[in-house]
C-alpha cells in the first residue's frame, strides 16, 4: 500500500531473478483501498496460471462475478480485475486468440491488460480502446505500458499502440499479434487527452502536450477575453495556456506555483481530504499578477472544490480580474470506464448553469471548450471518443449510477 517509492526499493527489484515481470500502480474504480484488492492478481485455470494488471473499469463485473460464484469460483477481493483474471484463466480455449476472444465476448467496459505467464507477456486492449496501451523495445527486450512516457523513463523506444480489440503475445520469438484488432466502433476516453495522460505521452500518434496546446487555441477562438496575461493552472493546463496565449496574442506567464507534494485532489476519497489538498496545492506569484487582468486556463471543473480556492488565491495575490477558461466541456455525467470522478449529485455542472458556476467560483467570466472544439483540437472525429461525461451518451449502455464498493457490500451481506 502507498506510493511505489514507499513500497519498493531498488534492492527489492535487484533481488528478483525472473526475466518477465508486470507491475501496477492502483487507482481504484472498483473496490476499496485494501491490500487484497492490490494488483497484479494471480489466477489459476485448468491448464494455465497467470498474473494480471488492469487499467479500466468493467461495468458488468458484478453480474459476471455472480455467475462465476454460482459455478463454484471463489474470490479473495472485491474488484473487477479479479473477475477478469479468473475469466481469462478459465476461458474455454487453448491459445491466446481464443482466450482473448472469449474475454471480449463476456466483458463490457474498459480494460487494458498486462498478463504474465511463466513464459509469456501478453497485452490485451478492449474492442473500444477506451484506455491507452502501447508496446516498446528495450534493447533485445519488450515493454508494455499504459502510456508511452513510462517507456521513456526506462530507456525503451515506442514501437506502436496496441490497437482496440487486439491481443499481443511476447515470448522468446518476440512480439506477435495473437488476436487481430477490432474493426468496429472506437471510443477512446478523451479525458486522457484533456487531463489524465501525462503531456509527454504519445497516443494515437499525437503528443498529448500538442493536443492540449490546440485545446487552448480553440478556447481562445470560442471564448476570447480582454486581458493582460494568460496563466495556466499547473501542471495539466500549462500547455493549453500556451496555446491560448499564442492564438490570442496575450502574453503567457506563470502566476501560480504548484506544491509538488500534493496529488490530484479530484480523486481524493473524501471531501475533507479534497478541501485540504486544494488549500495546500497552489501559491500565487503576487509580483507577476498584481494589478493584472488574467485569463486563467484550467483543464476541467469536476466538483468545483479547487476552482474557487484558485480564484480566491489569485485575487488575494492582487489580480484585478480573473477570466476562467476550461479545456473540458462541462462535466454533466459520471464516468463508468475507469475515472473515479464523482456521483452526478457532486458534479457542479450537472446541477448548475455556466453563469451560476461563474458566480459560485467568483470569476469575472467563465468559458468551457465545446465538444466540437475539443474534437478539432485532438484531430479526430468526435465519434472516435467516449464523450459520456460531457453528453450523458455512452458508447455502450450503462447504469445511471454505479457504486465502486458494491462487490464488498454484497460480500458482507452474504457473510451475514
Amino acid at each position: 500500500m502507498g506510493l511505489v517509492s514507499q513500497a519498493l526499493g531498488e534492492t527489492d527489484l535487484l533481488d528478483l531473478p525472473g526475466h518477465i515481470a508486470i507491475a501496477h500502480t492502483r487507482y481504484s474504480t472498483t473496490g476499496s483501498n485494501r491490500i487484497v484488492n492490490a494488483q497484479p492478481i494471480v489466477a489459476k485455470g485448468p491448464d494455465i496460471e497467470l498474473a494480471l494488471a488492469h487499467n479500466g473499469n468493467v461495468i458488468n463485473a458484478v453480474e459476471l462475478r455472480g455467475e462465476m460464484e454460482r459455478d463454484g469460483f471463489e474470490f479473495a477481493g472485491a474488484n473487477d480485475s479479479e473477475v477478469i483474471a479468473l475469466a481469462l484463466a478459465n476461458a474455454p480455449a487453448s491459445d491466446w486468440e481464443g482466450r482473448a476472444s472469449h474475454l471480449m465476448r463476456r466483458l463490457r467496459g474498459a480494460y487494458s491488460l498486462a498478463v504474465l505467464t511463466k513464459s509469456e507477456l501478453v497485452g490485451i486492449r478492449d474492442p473500444l480502446g477506451v484506455r491507452p496501451l502501447c508496446a516498446g523495445r528495450l534493447g533485445a527486450g519488450w515493454v508494455i505500458a499504459s502510456e508511452s512516457c513510462a517507456l521513456d523513463h526506462v530507456g525503451a523506444e515506442l514501437v506502436r499502440d496496441i490497437e482496440p480489440g487486439e491481443a499481443v503475445v511476447i515470448d522468446e520469438r518476440g512480439m506477435r499479434t495473437a488476436k487481430p484488432p477490432s474493426a468496429g466502433k472506437r471510443a477512446s476516453c478523451v479525458f486522457e487527452n484533456i487531463y489524465f495522460a501525462r503531456p509527454d505521452s504519445v497516443m494515437d500518434g499525437n503528443l498529448v502536450y500538442s493536443d492540449r496546446e490546440r485545446m487552448g487555441a480553440e478556447l481562445a477562438d470560442e471564448h476570447p477575453a480582454d486581458a493582460d496575461l494568460v496563466i495556466g493552472v499547473p501542471d495539466s493546463a500549462t500547455a493549453a495556456a500556451v496555446g491560448y496565449a499564442g492564438r490570442s496574442g496575450i502574453p503567457f506567464g506563470e502566476g501560480l506555483v504548484k506544491n509538488r507534494y500534493v496529488g490530484r485532489t479530484f480523486i481524493e476519497p473524501t471531501k475533507r481530504l479534497r478541501d485540504l489538498g486544494a488549500r495546500n496545492k497552489y501559491n500565487p506569484l503576487s509580483a507577476v499578477i498584481r494589478g493584472k487582468r488574467l485569463v486563467v486556463v484550467d483543464d476541467s471543473i469536476v466538483r468545483g472544490t479547487t476552482t474557487p480556492r484558485v480564484v480566491s488565491l489569485l485575487r488575494k495575490g492582487g489580480a484585478r480580474e480573473v477570466h476562467l477558461r476550461i479545456t473540458a466541456p462541462p462535466i454533466v455525467s459520471t464516468c463508468h470506464f475507469g475515472v473515479d470522478m464523482a456521483t452526478k449529485k457532486e458534479l457542479i455542472a450537472a446541477n448548475m448553469s455556466v453563469e451560476r458556476i461563474r458566480r459560485e467560483v467568483d470569476a469575472d467570466s467563465l468559458g468551457f471548450l465545446s465538444v466540437e472544439g475539443l474534437a478539432r483540437a485532438v484531430n479526430s472525429p468526435k465519434e472516435n471518443f467516449c464523450l459520456g461525461c460531457f453528453t450523458g451518451e455512452y458508447p455502450i449502455p450503462v447504469q445511471l449510477e454505479m457504486d465502486k464498493l458494491v462487490m464488498e457490500a454484497r460480500a458482507a451481506r452474504a457473510a451475514d
